[in-house]
C-alpha cells in the first residue's frame, strides 16, 4: 500500500524504515505468490497496473476493518463494548434494575444488555448453558460453577387492599394473615414462594389461597383488586399506589438481589456492570 501511495520504491523504503533491496524483494515475492503484475517498473517511474489499482482497494479496506476488530477488541478487554445477557423476573422492573441499565448505557453506549424474562429456577438453567450472562434473582447461589454478588437490600413486606383492617398496623407477624387469603407465586418457579409456605407453617397454618401467579406485578394487581394478601419485595410494593403496604416482623427469607454469574466469566463488559450496580447502591 505504501508503495502505491509513493510510487517510489526509495520514498516508499524511507517511509517503512527499510532498505530499499528487501522492499523490492518483498513485492516480487507478492506478485509470484498472486500472479498478477501489481506494478509496472521503469528506471524513471514506477505505476500501479489495473490488478494493482484493484488489489490496492481491497488492501485498504482490509486494513480499516483490522484497524477497527483492533479498536474493539480493546474495547472488549477494557469493558467499553459487547453484549450482557441479562436474566431476571419481571418483579425487578419495579425496583432500581431500570435506573441500573439507563445509568449503564450513558456510561457504556457501545455494550449492548439484552433483558431475558424467565423464571428464577430458568435462569440457573440458562446460566449453566450459558444462555445468558448473569441472573438478577433473590436466591444467591454459592456453588462450584455459580458465585453472587449482592446488589441491594429489598426486606419483604405484606401488602394489602386499601382499606383493609390489617391495614391500621404498622407492622405485622406471619400468624396475624392465618384467616387471610392469600395471592402467592407458584411455589414451583420460586425460592421465594416455597419459604412463605415454609413461614406459615411454621406459625401454625396453610396459606388459604385465593390465587397463584407466575410473577409478582400479577400478584401486586389481584391485591389491589381486593382478591386477598401477599407478602412481596418492598420495592415490588413500593410502585403502586392502589395496595397497603406494611413491614413485617418475621424474616420470610433473605429477599435481598443478587448477581448470580459463572465463576469463570471473563467479560469485563459484566464487570462494568456489576461495578455501576454497587455504585448505584452507594447513592441510594
Amino acid at each position: 500500500m505504501v508503495l502505491a501511495e509513493e510510487l517510489s520504491f526509495t520514498r516508499a523504503a524511507d517511509r517503512l524504515h527499510i532498505s530499499q533491496p528487501p522492499l523490492s524483494q518483498q513485492i516480487a515475492l507478492l506478485e509470484d505468490e498472486l500472479g498478477v503484475k501489481l506494478f509496472v517498473r521503469s528506471s524513471r517511474r514506477v505505476e500501479l497496473t489495473e490488478p494493482g489499482r484493484v488489489f490496492l482497494n481491497d488492501i485498504r479496506a482490509t486494513l480499516d476493518r483490522i484497524k477497527s476488530a483492533t479498536v474493539r477488541v480493546r474495547a472488549i478487554e477494557q469493558g467499553l463494548a459487547g453484549r450482557i445477557e441479562l436474566g431476571l423476573s419481571s418483579s425487578h422492573f419495579l425496583g432500581p434494575l431500570p435506573r441500573l441499565i439507563f445509568r449503564y448505557s450513558r456510561t457504556h453506549p457501545k455494550v449492548t444488555v439484552t433483558l431475558n424474562e424467565m423464571r428464577p429456577i430458568d435462569q440457573l438453567d440458562a446460566l449453566l448453558e450459558r444462555r445468558i450472562d448473569v441472573s438478577i434473582s433473590r436466591a444467591p447461589v454459592d456453588d462450584r460453577v455459580l458465585c453472587s454478588l449482592p446488589l441491594w437490600k429489598d426486606p419483604a413486606v405484606v401488602a394489602l387492599p386499601l382499606g383493609h383492617r390489617l391495614a391500621e398496623r404498622e407492622e405485622l407477624r406471619i400468624a396475624d394473615l392465618k384467616k387471610e387469603r392469600f395471592v402467592l407465586l407458584r411455589r414451583e418457579g420460586s425460592p421465594f414462594a416455597r419459604n412463605i409456605y415454609q413461614c406459615c407453617a411454621e406459625a401454625g397454618f396453610m396459606p388459604h389461597i385465593a390465587q397463584t401467579v407466575e410473577e409478582i406485578p400479577a400478584q401486586l394487581y389481584l391485591v389491589a383488586a381486593g382478591l386477598g394478601v401477599a407478602i412481596v419485595p418492598q420495592s415490588a410494593s413500593a410502585r403502586l399506589n392502589d395496595i397497603a403496604s406494611r413491614k413485617l416482623a418475621d424474616t420470610i427469607m433473605n429477599s435481598d438481589v443478587y448477581a448470580v454469574m459463572r465463576r469463570d466469566n471473563q467479560k469485563k463488559a459484566l464487570d462494568a456492570f456489576l461495578e455501576e450496580a454497587r455504585q448505584l447502591t452507594g447513592d441510594d
